[in-house]
C-alpha cells in the first residue's frame, strides 16, 4: 500500500495550488519544495519584482513629479537595502503563509530535493544530506523553469545576473544592459532606471514585449523614451567580454549591419526560461525539452503527470495555478473532464503596464478573421487626469459579424487589474452589445473599456 494518494514534486503555483486542493479533496498529500514553499514565482519572481517596482513608482513620482501634484519635498532619498529587504520580507511572510496553508489542509511538506525512485516512489534529500522515500498512486511534476543562459555569456551571479540576483543585488550598479525586452526585461528596465541606473535594454525582435500586440509595444516605446530608458530593438547580441569592473558586449543588427559595442557594470541576461527536470522521471519530452503530457495532464507513465511551466509556454503562475487544480480534479473527482488552457491574460508590471488576453490585430490579419477594433486613450479618461496617469489606451478587438470578443490589449495605469473583466468576458463569450449595457462606474480608469467598445461601433462618447 502507498504512503499517499499523491506526491506533488515542486512548491511553486502549480505544485502547491495542485497538492492543497488535493487536499481539500480529503486526499492525503505529500509536498517536496528544494527552495521555499511558493517556489520561483513567490520567493524569486512573481511577488518580490512587484514589490520592488511599486517602491519604484513612488520613488520616480515623488523625485519626477512631487511638483505637479503640488508637493514639494526636499532631501528626497532612499535605502537600496532596505528597498531590496521589504521585497525579501513580503516573500517570507508569504512562504510562511503557504506553508501554514499545507498544515490546515494536512498536507505534508517536505523541504529538499526529490527524484524519482520508481514510477510510484520518490526519494527526497534534505538539505543536511539525509534521505528519506516515499511512495504515492498518483505523482505530479511540477518542477517550472530556470533562467536560460546565452551560451557565450554565462551567468556568474555578479556581473551577469538572471532575475533572480537582479532582485536581490547588494548595490546599485551605475549601468546595466537588459538583454531580452519581454516581461521581466521591461519590469526590471522600469525599476532600475527609476533609480537613476543608465539602462540600456537588447530585443531581438521588431519591439519591446514582442508577444503583446504592435500598438501596445509602439506605446510602451514612447513612455520608455520619456523616462529615459534606452533600447535597441532588431539588435543582436553576437560576442561578450566579463572584466573585473564590466560586461561588453558586441551586438549588431539582426538582419546584417555595422557591429558595435555596448559596456555597462552589470548584464541582465532575460531571454527565456528552461525546464527544470526531476531526476530519473522517465517521461517522454517534447522538441524543446518540456514534458508531454495529454488531455488529463498525464505523462506517458500511468499515474504521473504535470503541469505548469514545466510542459511549457506560456509560463505563467495563473495559468499553473489552473492547469493544477485541473490535473487533480481529473485524478479523484469521478466524472470530472479536465480543461486544457486556451485563453488566458498576460500582465507585464512595468510603468505604464500592460494587460492582455486573446488574439492581436495581427493575429487577426494573419488569420484572415474580419473585425473590428476600438480604441480609446486614457488623455480622455477623467480619472486618467484625476490621477495623473494618461499615458496608454485600452484597445478591443470585436469579430465583424457577431460582434464577440476576440481580443484585448490594455496599457496604462491599473491595465493589470483591469485585464480580469476582459478575461471573464472571452470566458463567457461575450458580445460588444453585452459590454456596452454593463454600466461601468464612473470616474474609474475602467470606463475606458467601455468607451473603446462604443468606439469599434461608432458609439463612443467621449472620444
Amino acid at each position: 500500500m502507498a504512503d499517499y494518494d499523491l506526491i506533488v514534486i515542486g512548491g511553486g503555483p502549480a505544485g502547491y495550488v495542485g497538492a492543497i486542493r488535493a487536499g481539500q479533496l480529503g486526499k492525503k498529500v505529500a509536498c517536496v519544495e528544494m527552495d521555499r514553499a511558493g517556489g520561483t514565482c513567490l520567493n524569486w519572481g512573481c511577488i518580490p519584482t512587484k514589490a520592488l517596482l511599486k517602491n519604484a513608482e513612488l520613488y520616480h513620482t515623488l523625485a519626477h513629479r512631487s511638483e505637479e501634484f503640488g508637493l514639494t519635498i526636499q532631501g528626497l532619498g532612499y535605502d537600496w537595502e532596505k528597498i531590496i529587504g521589504r521585497s525579501r520580507g513580503i516573500s517570507e511572510r508569504l512562504a510562511g503563509g503557504i506553508e501554514f496553508l499545507f498544515k490546515k489542509n494536512k498536507v505534508d511538506y517536505f523541504p529538499g530535493f526529490a527524484s524519482m525512485a520508481g514510477d510510484k516512489t520518490v526519494e527526497i534529500t534534505a538539505k543536511d544530506g539525509s534521505k528519506k522515500t516515499i511512495s504515492a498512486d498518483n505523482i505530479l511534476l511540477s518542477t517550472g523553469c530556470k533562467s536560460r543562459e546565452l551560451p557565450f555569456l554565462p551567468y556568474d551571479g555578479t556581473k551577469v545576473i538572471s532575475s533572480k540576483e537582479a532582485m536581490v543585488i547588494p548595490k546599485q550598479p551605475k549601468s546595466i544592459i537588459i538583454i531580452g525586452a519581454g516581461a521581466i526585461g521591461c519590469e526590471f528596465a522600469y525599476f532600475f532606471n527609476a533609480y537613476g541606473t543608465k539602462v540600456t535594454v537588447v530585443e531581438m525582435a521588431d519591439h519591446l514585449l514582442p508577444v503583446e500586440d504592435n500598438d501596445v509595444s509602439k506605446e510602451l516605446e514612447k513612455c520608455f523614451k520619456k523616462d529615459g530608458i534606452g533600447f535597441m530593438t532588431k539588435t543582436k547580441t553576437v560576442a561578450a567580454e566579463v572584466t573585473a569592473d564590466s560586461v561588453r558586449l558586441a551586438i549588431e543588427p539582426r538582419d546584417g549591419g555595422e557591429q558595435q559595442v555596448l559596456e555597462a557594470e552589470v548584464c541582465l541576461v532575460a531571454v527565456g526560461v528552461q525546464p527544470v527536470l526531476p531526476g530519473n522521471s522517465n517521461v517522454a519530452l517534447g522538441e524543446r525539452g518540456y514534458i508531454e503530457t495529454d488531455d488529463r495532464y498525464q505523462t506517458n507513465v500511468p499515474g504521473v503527470y504535470a503541469a505548469g511551466d514545466i510542459i511549457g509556454p506560456p509560463w505563467l503562475a495563473h495559468v499553473a495555478s489552473f492547469e493544477a487544480i485541473q490535473c487533480v480534479e481529473g485524478m479523484f473527482t469521478e466524472g470530472f473532464t479536465p480543461k486544457k488552457v486556451d485563453i488566458f491574460p498576460g500582465c507585464t508590471y512595468c510603468h505604464p503596464e500592460v494587460g492582455s488576453i486573446g488574439l492581436t490585430e495581427q493575429a487577426c490579419k494573419d488569420q484572415g478573421i474580419e473585425y473590428r477594433v476600438g480604441k480609446f486613450p486614457l488623455q480622455a479618461s477623467g480619472r486618467a487626469l484625476a490621477v495623473g496617469e494618461t499615458a496608454g489606451f485600452s484597445k478591443l478587438i470585436f469579430g465583424k459579424e457577431h460582434g464577440e470578443l476576440l481580443g484585448a490589449h490594455l496599457i496604462g495605469a491599473s491595465a493589470t487589474e483591469m485585464i480580469a473583466e476582459m478575461s471573464l468576458g472571452m470566458t463567457l463569450e461575450v458580445t460588444a452589445e453585452e459590454i456596452e449595457s454593463t454600466i461601468h462606474a464612473h470616474p474609474t480608469m475602467s470606463e475606458a473599456i467601455h468607451e473603446a467598445t462604443g468606439d469599434a461601433f461608432g458609439h463612443a462618447i467621449h472620444f
